[in-house]
């Protein structure tokens, strides 16, 4: 009772928050789940039919088709999208002008705060066969032929990586710098007395140093992997959806296009699972516990 009192005010600033989470998180979760068991109609009897969803969506060739390009794209999204922004921020570390370090930061980040609608639109426009500057600097230095980036299914994928890596790069890379800014400067002092290099420093000071930082940005990214939708909403086409379409593009179509509830709540379901199974096997591979 004395915690209760002393920290009573505490507990009622969290009320809000754990409201938040069981009216918008947790309820629709239940539900959901509730409704994977149903043959569930807009309107009438919704009788429960047990695993028949689940059934439905394992014996689907579209499902499985979904699962693979979301393991393709994703995967590159994870690999090159935390390669990619911890090069550049070890990179921008090694600048000494401010000023171009934090306007490279300002023009890296931008791309965080657009929409998918407004990223998909500048890359369409780049990568357009006719007017693109992609294909334009193709042919004018290379002397290449169009290619049509949007609709060529060999091209697909690499696009949807490439984008996002872009996209969310200043935001990870922002993350790396700051945990290089975190390591104490007499480690780098007394590496530099002992005689190290500038690339000695950095794999035996910096990289070290970094892993913890590391470790978080790979669980969070991984958290993501199955989550992959506004990207493909916006991008895909027709010529290429055998190739981009996703797990949560698979439930969108099966929920809002066909109206069949109970096979999207149990895609989701499913969607759910694997994410907690990749991210226990990222949790022990990286040892995620010993930060």
């Amino acid at each position: 009772m004395r915690t209760l009192k002393r920290q009573g005010m505490l507990y009622i600033m969290m009320v809000p928050v754990v409201l938040y989470f069981v009216l918008f998180a947790y309820y629709p979760l239940a539900r959901g789940l509730q409704a994977s068991f149903q043959d569930y109609k807009l309107m009438g009897d919704r009788p429960y039919i047990g695993f028949d969803n689940y059934e439905t969506v394992a014996h689907d060739p579209t499902f499985w088709n979904a699962l693979w390009n979301t393991l393709a794209i994703g995967g590159g999204i994870l690999v090159a999208g935390f390669l990619a922004p911890l090069i550049v921020a070890l990179s921008l570390n090694e600048v000494w002008s401010r000023g171009f370090k934090k306007t490279a930061q300002l023009v890296l980040y931008v791309p965080h705060l657009l929409s998918w609608v407004v990223i998909g639109g500048i890359c369409i426009f780049l990568l357009s066969p006719d007017t693109g500057l992609v294909n334009l600097l193709l042919a004018k230095g290379f002397g290449l032929a169009p290619i049509n980036f949007m609709a060529e299914e060999g091209w697909a994928r690499v696009v949807m990586v490439g984008s996002a890596v872009w996209k969310d790069m200043g935001y990870n890379c922002i993350l790396f710098l700051a945990g290089i800014v975190a390591i104490s400067p007499s480690l780098f002092e007394a590496a530099r007395m002992d005689g190290a290099t500038r690339w000695q420093q950095l794999r035996y000071v910096t990289l070290p140093q970094l892993l913890s930082t590391m470790k978080v940005i790979l669980l969070l990214n991984t958290l993501g992997l199955f989550r992959i939708f506004d990207q493909i909403f916006v991008m895909r086409n027709p010529a290429i959806a055998s190739k981009v379409d996703v797990l949560m593009m698979y439930t969108f179509q099966k929920g809002i296009m066909e109206i069949r509830i109970g096979p999207a709540a149990a895609a989701s379901f499913f969607v759910v699972l694997f994410t907690l199974l990749l991210t226990v096997v990222v949790r022990r591979m990286t040892r995620f516990d010993e930060v």
